[in-house]
């Protein structure tokens, strides 16, 4: 289930020592992905001797979009903040409309923003051999954009559709806007005059709040006391055409307002975003394909994420009971972070395990462009094998 820990982080342990520093932080970094698989992995492991990506919301910071818990993020700068909950959304009409509408204002930057940096060296570093696959808990779909040939396992779902919560029926996000934009012709010329007036060009909070605007992540923004009770959102069209049969068996109707718009006397055809929203269980398919992704790597390296949600932080503490080499490249604390390291020998140089607090996007291009210098002069290269000095 999709829970967010809200208790305080830890500061981060920089591990090996000298990672406190960017030029320190590549160099474990590149001794951590270029060392072979540890002895000290199952005798039973079927490791392909590849690292498993695991990223969060600080790696799509770069391509203007908002985080939770960075430096700028929303909950480091708005205490107050709650995202909405699954069971809120599906039993209250009230609590769609207000959904909708700040989705509806916060969609477009979303929609024209593009993978960073870091996510062309996730590319690069799948070329090179180095990542196996991705697991990702961002909504944006920038890791399949940026890296079609390196398999990506979309933990809690995607923002590029919408799915139907009563028939499974999908439907692309830019024809849902679509028909928010006609539904809503009010909201659709504020929505125009703040494109014009660029008003949405930033995702940073406090340039969005000089404008009388809150951003937060994943495509929300608040704007205060704006009347979203009279926002109005589509129904589904699968259920309107079919209305599908309740759990209780009984027929469903879906009834719109003269408009067209879903009409809470339906009994179905209320969409919902394609993703894991807070308080939703991750589909059991999707539970079992990350577990397999960890049993099958030889380590796994966090990039951009504090952990704070259950669904990843279970994937880290598997990859910790497998003895698999954790690395973690992320601003600030993590959850959990001390157990993951405690068995960590003093002397350990990044190869078996490694912990820096840098900006991923200026990280994960250098750690590319060592890689890809060693490989080009093997001879040169100064990159002992991971040793099982465990105490």
């Amino acid at each position: 289930m999709r829970i967010p820990y809200t208790g305080p982080l830890p500061p981060p342990i920089i591990l090996p020592r000298n990672a406190n520093t960017a030029s320190g932080a590549i160099s474990a970094l590149t001794r951590f992905l270029s060392a072979p698989p540890s002895p000290r992995l199952p005798a039973s492991s079927s490791s392909n001797g590849r690292t498993v990506l695991l990223t969060g919301a600080g790696i799509s910071v770069a391509s203007g979009l908002a985080d939770y818990r960075g430096t700028a993020g929303t909950y480091t700068l708005n205490k107050t903040y709650r995202p909405i909950y699954y069971n809120e959304f599906v039993s209250n009409h009230e609590a769609r409309k207000r959904y909708w509408a700040r989705s509806f204002l916060g969609w477009t930057n979303l929609h024209r923003a593009r993978p960073n940096a870091a996510h062309r060296a996730v590319r690069k570093l799948g070329e090179q051999g180095f990542i196996g696959e991705v697991i990702t808990q961002n909504v944006d779909s920038f890791h399949p954009l940026a890296h079609p040939e390196l398999p990506t396992l979309e933990l809690h779902g995607y923002l590029r559709s919408l799915a139907c919560i009563h028939c499974g029926n999908h439907l692309p996000r830019k024809e849902f806007q679509q028909s928010l934009s006609r539904l809503n012709p009010t909201w659709a010329a504020f929505l125009a005059d703040m494109l014009e007036t660029g008003a949405l060009d930033s995702e940073h909070p406090d340039e969005r709040r000089a404008k009388g605007l809150k951003s937060n992540p994943d495509g929300d923004v608040d704007v205060p006391d704006a009347p979203y009770t009279t926002f109005r959102y589509p129904a589904c069209p699968g259920c309107l055409a079919n209305p599908p049969i309740l759990a209780d068996g009984s027929q469903s109707s879906v009834r719109l307002d003269a408009d067209g718009a879903w009409s809470p006397q339906s009994t179905a055809g209320v969409l919902k975003p394609a993703v894991v929203m807070f308080g939703e269980s991750i589909t059991p398919n999707v539970k079992l394909a990350a577990e397999r992704a960890i049993d099958q790597a030889s380590s796994i390296l966090v990039v951009g994420s504090s952990l704070a949600t259950y669904s990843a932080w279970r994937l880290v503490k598997r990859a910790k009971e497998r003895n698999m080499p954790i690395g973690i490249l992320n601003l600030g604390g993590v959850r959990g972070e001390e157990s993951f390291y405690a068995e960590t020998p003093a002397d350990n140089d990044g190869s078996l395990g490694v912990r820096c607090s840098q900006s991923v996007d200026k990280i994960l291009p250098s750690v590319v462009q060592n890689l890809e210098t060693l490989a080009a002069a093997p001879a040169k290269a100064d990159i002992p094998a991971r040793q099982d000095n465990y105490a």
